[in-house]
């Protein structure tokens, strides 16, 4: 949840659509607890085991398709106040009247559902089976998570708790859409700050009075724009300070201390009363009607026997008597609306700030230990029987999903100066295919190269009595939820099996840069053989750029230019000869359709 409120509809306007690169070679800190309550939610009862599929198949997403280096975080002991609002939560999606809600004990604090534990569990061990690291904070995972990014060990944060920013996190992505041009929807700490001009003490006081996961109800009368408006009358520094004040019923000190802009508006003490500027009925400017039929009035640029220009309907005067009385109203009405949300603050007997405020703000380690953050080669034949126990899947099935998340740990080891030249002990980077653009972004079709004999032990396509996807009625599932990534084509060629997988371009140049250079001169000479077997366009039919060529010089006649000019017959007329006559005879004829020629030929 996070803050309440809406609070990520606040931040919505400011959010940056990031493209497939932005986690490339980049690490990224993950709320597991997001992905099992979103999957669990979205999936639930059609398909076996959601939590558990759904981490298999992000997890190889981030590592092949969007090259990041993933970290996960689990959810440590919640604080009593977290404990407190689950119970509340809970009540409150049972139904159950709130009233009746029992107080958790002082020190105590209540962990989560044994359902939720035992899928936490499940996922942390098939990460570990993947090599890839798994932290448990202290307290909440995204606190942990925030400080991983506050402290540049990771460069970005997947959850969707909106309070990572609270605890200091400076980027945060809250969804992921694989199957899109830009599938990162994310907020950065600096684009909030210059949007919307509030920064991170700023943003937990707006907490404290629309609700969090500590606090549910927040402060009673109070919403999302009002906290905004009233935190921003206080500058970053100052506003928790005033928050425990005015949360302590100190309301006479508050209000000599409220930010007035008092520098164009006298005292009582330094200046006489003001005395009111008569303002004339008829055009609203300073002088009186009798003043302005006697003279004529500076402001409507008239004469006074032509007399005052009459005002339009909502009219005010801007002379400066009135423009500081205006704003002397104005301050005084946002004088009295703060100090109104201050008594509705003041009011609140629950209004445990400080509590709250201590736990954004601590500085300490939410992690027991030092951080090891090392990705190592996943153990493919535990994870095989893993999710045969699991998922009831085939080794083949799993092994096809599996590969690309290889390939890519392949060629990471092979661009760091890797001895191994074989993927998996098995397979040989064979060559590179073609380049294939995927949602704007383009990639390399690499054909990895192994025998026959041994292929068939090691991958292909799962039968149609396994149990599999289809079986389990989840064929039309939209592929944003179920997150599946494309399995690797399988082909023959001379002998010998190929698998095919989509790889990043620069990754493959600095693992393989002598294969990248002989694609490259091989797609070089052949785009220059297409070149020369284009026909040349003859000269009669070129024209100059913009130039339309007219009816009869496209289509050029076939007929030959007779020169010669034809005998007269004694009568004057032109002499025909029998041949000229038999060739038009001929002539309707051609302009006919062959079956129609055959007719007229025939009968």
């Amino acid at each position: 949840m996070g803050v309440g409120g809406n609070f990520w509809d606040l931040l919505k306007p400011y959010a940056r659509p990031e493209g497939f690169d932005f986690l490339r070679n980049k690490r990224v800190a993950v709320d597991l607890s997001y992905w099992i309550v979103q999957q669990e939610t979205a999936l639930k009862g059609q398909i076996r085991n959601p939590h558990i599929r759904l981490t298999f198949f992000r997890t190889i997403n981030l590592f092949s398709k969007f090259g990041a280096y993933p970290v996960f975080v689990t959810d440590g002991t919640a604080s009593p106040l977290k404990s407190q609002a689950r119970i509340a939560r809970f009540f409150r999606a049972s139904g159950i009247d709130l009233s009746s809600l029992p107080v958790a004990e002082e020190g105590i604090s209540i962990e989560r559902n044994k359902a939720f534990q035992k899928c936490e569990k499940e996922c942390v061990d098939l990460l570990e089976l993947l090599g890839v690291p798994v932290l448990k904070a202290k307290g909440e995972a995204e606190a942990l998570c925030a400080q991983l990014n506050r402290e540049g060990l990771v460069d970005a944060c997947i959850t969707s708790d909106s309070d990572a920013f609270l605890f200091g996190a400076n980027c945060v992505i809250k969804n992921m859409q694989p199957n899109s041009n830009e599938p990162f929807e994310c907020y950065h700490m600096s684009d909030i700050e210059s949007g919307l001009g509030l920064r991170r003490n700023q943003l937990i006081a707006i907490s404290l009075l629309v609700g969090n996961d500590h606090n549910l109800t927040g402060v009673p009368g109070i919403g999302i724009e009002t906290a905004v408006r009233f935190v921003k009358s206080f500058s970053d520094d100052e506003i928790l300070y005033r928050l425990r004040e005015i949360g302590g019923g100190d309301l006479q000190d508050f209000q000599h201390n409220v930010n007035l802009d008092s520098s164009l508006i006298p005292s009582s003490d330094e200046s006489p009363r003001k005395t009111k500027v008569p303002h004339c009925s008829i055009c609203g400017h300073p002088g009186s009607k009798k003043a302005h039929l006697k003279f004529a009035c500076q402001y409507c640029s008239s004469t006074a026997k032509e007399g005052c220009i009459k005002k339009p309907l909502g009219f005010k005067c801007d002379c400066a008597p009135c423009d500081l009385d205006n704003q002397e109203k104005e301050q005084k009405r946002n004088k009295n609306w703060k100090l109104k949300v201050c008594r509705k603050i003041a009011s609140e007997q629950n209004f445990r700030n400080n509590e709250i405020t201590e736990m954004y703000l601590n500085k300490q380690q939410q992690y027991d230990g030092d951080y090891h953050l090392s990705w190592e080669n996943p153990k493919i034949d535990m994870i095989v029987d893993y999710l045969a126990y699991y998922q009831h899947w085939e080794p083949s099935y799993t092994r096809q999903r599996m590969f690309p998340m290889l390939s890519t740990i392949f060629l990471r080891d092979v661009a760091s100066n890797s001895k191994d030249q074989f993927l998996g002990g098995q397979y040989e980077f064979d060559s590179i295919q073609r380049v294939k653009t995927r949602f704007g972004h383009q990639l390399y079709v690499i054909n990895w190269k192994k025998p026959t004999r041994e292929m068939s032990n090691v991958i292909c396509i799962p039968s149609e009595d396994s149990d599999t996807e289809q079986e389990l009625g989840i064929a039309d599932e939209s592929t944003d939820l179920l997150n599946e990534p494309d399995s690797p084509q399988i082909h023959v060629k001379e002998g010998c099996n190929f698998l095919s997988t989509e790889e990043d371009m620069v990754l493959v140049q600095n693992a393989f840069p002598e294969k990248v250079s002989l694609f490259l001169r091989d797609k070089e000479l052949k785009e220059s053989r297409s070149r020369r077997k284009r026909p040349m366009k003859s000269e009669n039919s070129e024209s100059p750029k913009g130039v339309q060529l007219s009816i009869t010089n496209f289509y050029r006649s076939s007929k030959v230019p007779c020169h010669e000019k034809p005998e007269e017959s004694e009568t004057g007329c032109p002499k025909i000869s029998a041949d000229t006559s038999r060739e038009r005879d001929k002539e309707p004829i051609r302009n006919h359709s062959k079956s129609v020629r055959r007719k007229l030929l025939f009968d």
